[in-house]
């Protein structure tokens, strides 16, 4: 059994150690501070299910919804250049066509027989040579930068397309995600935890198209003797690069949530067990973790946050919670 593991349940063989020893005697027994686990959570299958599939679609509509706008910033930078280059070319062209309507298109053989001298003939054909290539790439010239105008523009305008069908998308999302949290009677909040000076967190892998793949519950629980998903190890590393340094439980069997799939974790207050928030320290730690989570966590590919009587969904922002446990006693961090 790990360390982490032993310190998790060590509180709960404690407590029960006591219990069977003042029982005979029917002496009140007051609780210990801290709790080996938190609370459980909320067995709510319908509410898990929603969030699971709502936070999926809304995050692969967010990534490509950000690679349309990418997308369309490289065909806005195209067509600035393409249109300042018709700007320069089209006088040069205009003046090329202007020549040859006022002189008329001066033949080869003309143009070189008007010559009194082998030496000029010699600097008219290399001259007329120059002429035509100067005038045919000019002319050439123009033509790319029409084309590519005309091409920039389509593809901006299929850009606002894809843009107007992934908010739509998202937007069903967020309407989905609000109905199934009101049942569990979650109200919508203004409030939440927010910290601008959060530190920064290092981005997870994402796929080529900017999505979050889905993932197997492959690595090792830094926490447990269990397993959790790359994405999930990364963002406890990143928490903890952070400065959250304190107790903390990922993987854990039973139940509809992220837990037994190693997509979740539970940061406690306390440096060993869980226990609710008892002094301001302890409050401050949880509201910043949380808010380093909630700002990085697009970066991170956080499903939702849990926090004092609060859940924070990307799609939703914050919304009152009431579940089995009104984690009070730590920060649930589930990932996508």
């Amino acid at each position: 059994m790990t360390a982490p593991l032993r310190r998790w349940f060590t509180p709960a063989l404690t407590l029960v150690t006591t219990v069977l020893m003042v029982a005979p005697f029917s002496v009140p027994v007051q609780a210990a501070p801290a709790t080996p686990a938190p609370a459980a959570e909320s067995d709510n299958q319908l509410l898990s299910e929603v969030l699971e599939a709502t936070g999926r679609r809304f995050a692969d509509a967010k990534a490509a919804l950000d690679a349309s706008k990418k997308r369309q910033a490289v065909l806005a930078t195209e067509l600035a250049k393409a249109e300042t280059q018709i700007e320069e070319l089209t006088p040069q062209v205009t003046e090329i066509a202007a020549r040859s309507y006022r002189t008329g298109k001066l033949g080869a053989v003309s143009a070189l027989l008007n010559s009194a001298s082998p030496d000029s003939f010699l600097d008219r054909a290399v001259a007329l040579d120059e002429m035509n290539a100067v005038n045919d790439q000019k002319l050439h010239e123009l033509n790319t930068a029409q084309e590519l105008v005309e091409r920039a523009k389509a593809l901006a305008d299929a850009e606002v397309k894809e843009q107007e069908k992934q908010q739509a998308v998202m937007a069903r999302q967020k309407q989905d995600a609000e109905r199934s949290l009101a049942l569990v009677g979650g109200k919508k909040l203004t409030n939440g935890f927010v910290n601008a000076s959060s530190p920064v967190a290092k981005a997870a892998p994402r796929t080529a198209s900017g999505g979050w793949p889905k993932e197997s519950c492959n690595k090792d629980d830094p926490t447990t003797s269990g397993c959790v998903t790359p994405r999930t190890l990364h963002a406890y590393n990143e928490v903890k690069k952070a400065g959250f340094n304190r107790f903390v439980g990922c993987h854990r069997n039973g139940g509809p949530f992220e837990h037994p799939k190693g997509r979740a974790c539970d940061w406690s207050l306390l440096n060993s067990g869980f226990a609710s928030a008892r002094t301001q320290d302890q409050r401050l730690y949880g509201n910043n973790l949380t808010a380093f989570l909630v700002r990085n966590a697009d970066r991170l590919g956080i499903l939702y946050v849990i926090w004092y009587k609060q859940i924070w969904f990307p799609a939703t922002g914050w919304s009152s919670y009431s579940g089995e446990s009104d984690h009070t006693d730590h920060v649930h961090m589930s990932m996508l």
